[in-house]
């Protein structure tokens, strides 16, 4: 894009942390967010102007049709001001995937968890791994086989020689995000033994339950159902995720700045230890995602979301519909979001934002929509766009 007049101090001038394109804004946007004209990206705005760190070939396009970024509405709060560091932090070494990074830290604020379906090697494992070094929480990882067992993901009781009793010994699910990578390729036994820690957050072996530590984020990862030796979720269990995020290939110039960021001989370990900052810790966390459950939301927008989910029961292409839990995350999301952008209260926009990410798993097409190729998202598009938007005042 152009580069704007910086006379007397008018604008601020700075590159996307993404496509590391030259921006240009308003002064009076200093120290909020703003979304890429170029890769559609949310960017911190920094607080005072700074140089672009390289210089950007000539605009393609006529002046007149260059559009600067959409500034958020609201005020910087601790959660804006928390959000917008993590984006940043997270932007140093995992590039692109806005969704799933946007709605995995809606999540984690939410407490609520995340389904990923995508294809091997998009970096889901580095951004968890970033994600928790950045929050101060603890990672862990379960590869899920065919022959894994329940007792694998909870841990059980190991014969003590020395005492001559029975110690428990816990399963990497005693972690605070937890990445259960290629979820669909276990038998529907070992699903079954996440459902009472998804929603419980806590584990019972032999009649002794043991509480998890807070906060608890489970990110599983699937594969298209495609694919060779995979099953299908059951409803029980999709229906505990909050969300269903689609992780897609990267855009050319994405994958050209992923291989010139991680196409060296580098250590990750080390760069996680000395790139990456700690910006927060759990019990932070916690006392924001108590916090935001103070969000206003208006009986209006209340309204709106439960149309959305009683329409998808009755929508002609769907099979079976949202359950009243679609409804308590659409609640959640949108209050966490609005404190990701600065507002004390939740607007009709928050709801379409992640209604389909919220949704999507949770809807089942009829026999006639899927030999059709129906697709849900657009599906769902058309549901939303049949419900008048409410007026808040």
């Amino acid at each position: 894009m152009n580069n704007l007049p910086d006379s007397a101090g008018e604008t601020i001038q700075f590159n996307c942390n993404q496509c590391n394109q030259t921006i240009g804004v308003p002064t009076a946007s200093a120290g909020k967010r703003a979304k890429c004209p170029h890769c559609e990206s949310i960017v911190a705005i920094p607080a005072s102007a700074a140089p672009p760190t390289a210089p950007q070939p000539p605009p393609t396009v006529a002046p007149a049709a260059v559009s600067t970024p959409a500034v958020a509405t609201g005020v910087e709060t601790e959660t804006s001001k928390l959000y917008d560091a993590i984006r940043c932090e997270v932007g140093k070494v995992f590039v692109g995937q806005e969704e799933l990074v946007e709605g995995t830290l809606i999540a984690i604020f939410s407490g609520g968890h995340v389904l990923i379906e995508s294809v091997p090697g998009l970096g889901k494992t580095l951004f968890i791994r970033v994600i928790g070094k950045i929050l101060g929480c603890d990672f862990g990882r379960i590869q899920f086989t065919a022959d894994l067992m329940p007792s694998d993901i909870t841990g059980a009781p190991i014969f003590n020689m020395k005492t001559s009793e029975f110690d428990f010994r816990p399963g990497p699910v005693f972690t605070q995000l937890l990445l259960a990578d290629e979820i669909n390729r276990s038998p529907a036994k070992t699903h079954a033994a996440l459902l009472e820690i998804m929603q419980e957050k806590r584990v019972t072996v032999d009649g002794t339950t043991h509480q998890l530590e807070l906060p608890f984020l489970v990110m599983a990862t699937q594969n298209p159902l495609e694919s060779e030796g995979t099953y299908s979720l059951p409803e029980a269990q999709l229906d505990r995720f909050m969300f269903k995020l689609i992780a897609d290939y990267p855009s050319e110039e994405q994958e050209a700045k992923i291989l010139a960021m991680h196409g060296g001989q580098s250590n990750l370990d080390h760069t996680l230890e000395n790139e990456i900052q700690t910006l927060t810790n759990p019990e932070q966390i916690n006392r924001l995602t108590r916090e935001n459950s103070a969000i206003r939301v208006d009986p209006l927008l209340i309204d709106y979301i439960n149309k959305i989910v009683r329409l998808t029961r009755r929508w002609p292409q769907f099979y079976m519909g949202a359950s009243p839990r679609a409804g308590i995350s659409l609640m959640q999301g949108i209050r966490t979001l609005a404190a990701f952008n600065g507002r004390d209260f939740a607007v009709p926009d928050d709801v379409v934002h992640i209604a389909k990410s919220i949704l999507r798993h949770r809807v089942i097409l009829t026999a006639e929509a899927e030999v059709e190729g129906q697709q849900i998202d657009t599906l769902l598009d058309e549901l939303i766009r049949t419900i008048e938007v409410p007026r808040l005042k």
